[in-house]
């Protein structure tokens, strides 16, 4: 199931628009808030698919009745460019367990390039609700090589993809290799270049967060 923040006018209008903003991206620690408010905007959505239980909560006055998530959520960012994103979830997820991934594209000469997984550290993920996060879903290799990973630790209840942009070649691989999964996201760009980037999309989302790497 595919959810976009833009198919309604928010807020999130304005991040994604700066996000993307060649001159607004000089600034670092800006484009990291904007994932970071774009994270926290997709925690709150995807809240509204979790289930719930009742609980009660002793006031000063008397007892409030209430509901909270009723299996434990774990988020896992895909290092280095998921970071902000993953923060601003982990903002609104606060009891969240945690998994990290990392994983980068090796190019070769003839302008292909392949997946590699250099690292993974994961909880039990049995009965629980996985949601795997990178803001930017080009062709899906990463986010399908790290799911068939993390899924080695167990079999959660629900899968979810929380991204920033996506491509529509990437939306399809994942809706068509994990028909259960959600699939969450600010904006469906139309575009995928020769080389698997997004296009308008907003660049490199790991370098415009952090730096520039070097890479051999």
């Amino acid at each position: 199931m595919v959810h976009k923040l833009s198919q309604q006018h928010t807020v999130a209008n304005r991040f994604l628009a700066e996000l993307r903003d060649v001159n607004i991206q000089k600034d670092r620690q800006r484009f990291r808030l904007n994932l970071e408010r774009i994270g926290e905007l997709l925690a709150y959505e995807l809240s509204k698919t979790l289930p719930y239980k009742r609980i009660e909560v002793e006031t000063p006055m008397g007892v409030a009745n209430t509901y909270v998530p009723s299996q434990s959520i774990v988020l896992a960012p895909i290092l280095r460019a998921a970071l902000p994103l993953h923060q601003g979830m982990l903002r609104y997820f606060d009891e969240a367990e945690n998994a990290f991934v990392s994983a980068y594209r090796q190019h070769h000469k003839d302008g292909s390039f392949e997946i590699n997984l250099e690292y993974l550290s994961c909880p039990d993920l049995h009965n629980k609700i996985l949601v795997v996060i990178d803001p930017m879903l080009a062709t899906g290799a990463s986010m399908e090589l790290a799911l068939k990973e993390l899924l080695k630790n167990g079999a959660p209840v629900q899968v979810h993809f929380a991204t920033v942009i996506a491509s529509p070649y990437g939306l399809e691989r994942l809706e068509r290799l994990f028909p259960q999964a959600h699939i969450w996201m600010a904006e469906l760009d139309e575009e995928l270049t020769a080389k698997s980037y997004i296009v308008p999309g907003l660049g490199d989302a790991g370098d415009l967060a952090f730096g520039p790497k070097l890479q051999e």
